[in-house]
This record gives C-alpha cells, sequence and structure tokens, in this order.
C-alpha cells in the first residue's frame, strides 16, 4: 500500500491510491476476520431479501431484458445475469429488509452508511465472472468498504440534512474504488473511475419506507461495474471529483471535512475504530438501541403486554425524522417506524423477519400496541448539554398499576461495545436461509466456506452455494 499520502496529493488521488495498492498483508488479521463476519452477514441478507418484493420486481425486469451475455448469477434465484445486472439484483436484495450492516456516523453528526452490500455485491458479479479467489475478493472488499466510510465520515452534514441517502451516494464510491481493485486497475485509471461513478451518484431519503431504498444499494452496485468497464474501454471522466468545486463534495451537500478523509484510510480501520454495527432486527438500525432497551425492561422485569399502559420513547429529532412513519400501514412503513418496532417487541418479546408483512402490520393488536408508543425527540441543545450519543435512546414503560420502568441505552446490539459472535451471526444466516426456503446443506457449505473465505480458490465454489 502507498504509504506517501502527503498534501502533495489530492484527495482523489489519496483514495485512488489507496484502493489500487492495497495488499493482503496491510489488512490485520483482526479486521480480515470482521471483514469475513461482514460478507457472511451480507450473503445471508441477500437470500432473506431475494424473496422480498423490490427484488422479485427488480428480478422480472432484468429477465425481461433477455441478455445473451450472462456470466453471473443472481442470489437466492435460477438466473444469470450480465455481471452489472447481477449487481443490480443482488444489491437490491442484500438492502431489501434493511438487515444489512451499517456504520453510524459520529456523535454529533447525522445518519450512517450501509456500506458492505453495495461494495458486496458489485464484487462478487465480477469475481465470478473471471473466477476470483477469496484473497482478492477480501482484499477489494475492504479497500472499497473503507473508502465508502470515510468518504461519508468527510462529508459534509448538509449531504444527508438536504436528502442524500449515504448508502448510494458514498457507497458507490467505495464499491467502484474496489471493482478497480478487483480489476487490477492502477492509480490514475481509478482516479477517472471515481470521477464516472461519483457523476451517477444518486438517491434520496424522501423514499425511505418505498421499494426505492433498497434499489439505492443495488444501482450503486450496478454503477460501480459500470464506471469500471467504461474506463477500461478508454472513457474518459473526471480525475480529481473529490476536491473540486463543482465535485462530489460540493454539489452534494456543501463541501467535505477533509481531516475526516486524508491519512485516516486504514488508520485506524473503520471495522475497529467505532465499528461497523451487524443488525439482530430486520430494521433500520437507528430504532436499534431503542429496541435493546425495551427488550431488557421486558425481560427483566417480566412484564406482559396486557400489563402495559404507555411507552415512551425519545432519541434524536434527527432519528425521529428519519423514522418518520408513526402510524405505519405496511411492512416497508413499519421498518422505518419506532413505534412498530416497540409494538412488535411488546407482544411478541422478539423482532423477525416474519413480522414484517402487511398483513401483521395491520393486525387490531399490532395497531393498539402501535397506539401506546409516545415517541418524541430531544433537540441538539439538550443532547450536547447531556453529553448524548448519535443513538441515545431512553425507554420508559408504564404499566396500568401505575408502576414506571426505565432505562438509558446509548447503543444497541451488535454495535462495537456489543457485537455480534461469529456463531450469532451464522445463525442469522441460517435464519435468513430458511426464511427463504433454502436447502440446508448448502446454507450450511456457503457458512463453511465464508468463514475460510481466505482459503478459497475460486469464488464460483461459494456462489453456486447461494444461486439455484
Amino acid at each position: 500500500m502507498d504509504a506517501d499520502a502527503g498534501q502533495e496529493h489530492s484527495l482523489t488521488e489519496y483514495v485512488a491510491s489507496f484502493g489500487a495498492t492495497l495488499d493482503y498483508d496491510d489488512i490485520p488479521d483482526s479486521v480480515m476476520r470482521l471483514g469475513m463476519k461482514a460478507i457472511l452477514d451480507s450473503m445471508g441478507v441477500a437470500l432473506s431479501g431475494s424473496v422480498a418484493a423490490p427484488s422479485k420486481i427488480v428480478r422480472d425486469y432484468l429477465q425481461s431484458l433477455a441478455c445473451e451475455k450472462a456470466d453471473a448469477c443472481v442470489i437466492g434465484a435460477a438466473l444469470r445475469l450480465p455481471p452489472r445486472f447481477a449487481a443490480l439484483a443482488n444489491g437490491t436484495a442484500m438492502h431489501a429488509d434493511d438487515y444489512d450492516d451499517t456504520l453510524q456516523a459520529e456523535t454529533g453528526r447525522y445518519g450512517g452508511i450501509h456500506p458492505s452490500s453495495p461494495v458486496l455485491a458489485a464484487l462478487l458479479a465480477v469475481a465470478e465472472q473471471r473466477g476470483i479467489g477469496g484473497r482478492e475478493l477480501l482484499v477489494a472488499f475492504h479497500a472499497g468498504v473503507e473508502i465508502a466510510c470515510r468518504v461519508f465520515d468527510a462529508t459534509h452534514v448538509n449531504h444527508i440534512l438536504h436528502g442524500f441517502h449515504t448508502s448510494s451516494t458514498c457507497a458507490m464510491l467505495g464499491a467502484a474504488a474496489g471493482v478497480a481493485r478487483l480489476s487490477r486497475l492502477a492509480t490514475e485509471p481509478t482516479r477517472i473511475v471515481l470521477g464516472l461513478a461519483a457523476t451517477m451518484s444518486g438517491g434520496l431519503m424522501q423514499n425511505f419506507g418505498t421499494m426505492a431504498k433498497p434499489f439505492h444499494s443495488g444501482r450503486a452496485a450496478e454503477c460501480a461495474i459500470v464506471a469500471v468497464d467504461l474506463v477500461q474501454l478508454g472513457f474518459t471522466a473526471s480525475n480529481a471529483i473529490l476536491e473540486t468545486p463543482r465535485g462530489f463534495f460540493s454539489a452534494l451537500g456543501g463541501g467535505c471535512e477533509e481531516g475526516r478523509l486524508r491519512g485516516k484510510l486504514g488508520k485506524p480501520w473503520s471495522f475497529v475504530d467505532r465499528g461497523i454495527w451487524l443488525k439482530p432486527f430486520p430494521t433500520g438500525s437507528l430504532a436499534h438501541p431503542a429496541m435493546t432497551g425495551l427488550l431488557q425492561l421486558l425481560n427483566g422485569h417480566d412484564i406482559k403486554h396486557k400489563q402495559v399502559a404507555k411507552i415512551n420513547v425519545k432519541t434524536s429529532q434527527h432519528i425521529h425524522e428519519t423514522l418518520l412513519h408513526h402510524r405505519p400501514k405496511s411492512e416497508l412503513e413499519a421498518k422505518f417506524s419506532m413505534e412498530f418496532c416497540m409494538a412488535v417487541l411488546l407482544l411478541e418479546h422478539k423482532c423477525g423477519l416474519s413480522h414484517f408483512s402487511d398483513e401483521y402490520v395491520n393486525r387490531p393488536d399490532v395497531q393498539r400496541a402501535i397506539a401506546l408508543v409516545d415517541y418524541r425527540g430531544f433537540d441538539e441543545v439538550e443532547s450536547r448539554n447531556r453529553d448524548y450519543n448519535i443513538v441515545t435512546s431512553f425507554i420508559e414503560v408504564v404499566l396500568t398499576d401505575g408502576r414506571r420502568f426505565s432505562v438509558r441505552a446509548d447503543h444497541g446490539k451488535g454495535n462495537i461495545v456489543d457485537p455480534m459472535s461469529e456463531g450469532e451471526v451464522a445463525a442469522k444466516f441460517r435464519d435468513c436461509a430458511q426464511y427463504a426456503r433454502w436447502p440446508a446443506a448448502k446454507t450450511e457449505r456457503a457458512i463453511d466456506l465464508i468463514l475460510h473465505l481466505d482459503q478459497l480458490s475460486d469464488v464460483r465454489e461459494l456462489i453456486a452455494c447461494v444461486s439455484a
């Protein structure tokens, strides 16, 4: 890896050089292990996501194109497509249930990014086409995820406040850099790839709670492949897309904080810095601290739903505005509803894939439980004065007999403070596979191959386990 990342290099050159020159030995064993766990998680949620409505519609559309050159498999289906379209289908599936991993913003900033899905979906399609080995895939994956996360960190807060979805914008740049690394492009063509990918970036947060949100992930993966393919054919684009006044950072949010990116790639790695969270619940991660806290209260005090008169929840106002469906009527809206998440935990003491259906959301008992939740936001002044972090949540359960139980939650299960183990992620993979009615033998073989991905000579052996 290029150690010379001094100020004489442009920001785009610094990022491109990191991706182009990263080697397997540059990545610590601990980080490599976390990467394999993230890939296990992402491929599991791709299986469950493959049976979701957004994935089915995207697959039907792509199949209707009758593409002749079909080099890549679609996860969970008996369908082969050109790599760009396989990436679109698989990226959409990985994000369809909002069950994929998340890097949350630092305290004092906003939002987060789903880095693994767009990056991995793009890489798998290209790796399968070329018969790439596991080590090469891992290097490209870490290059892409790290760039996606640090570009997100450096992006001005207006990027999110103006409504851009970082999993479609910043993650597209990471995916493009990852595909460029897998294609063994040097620094200069990788700069052009970033320029072309950036000009295709988009995705609006107003679409949260609709099929367009998982499409953002798929589209980012597809555009990453398109950018690399075109550059390899001689296509041109700006080689300074990050730092220029009309480039990525300025156009999509009013600039960047360069110190959050320059010199930060792999120093430390995002996987071990504040960590990339894996999800125990198939919902937006911003609700997870409150969900973890409510479960603690319900289980710790043996509270039954008929005893509860009210549940009070407080988070930052930004989270309140992001979890925007306060009286959801569909499963997609429910994924972005704090009230639904509290209601399903109250009724079931768990929250899984089977609870996210229009029928379940509209059950009378579920709607009654939703009505018990009083969800409000606190402002930035309170957050600063009382030393809250970005996801600090307060939960109070009020019983019909007047008793009250409360807890403050500063993180959720899956966070770096309370991570999911490899065994827990493998169990999640099995649940996702079972939900998709995937063969148990294929499931177990896939888990074993992913956890030994560094020893795999050809990723097509793995992909055969997750495609029909």
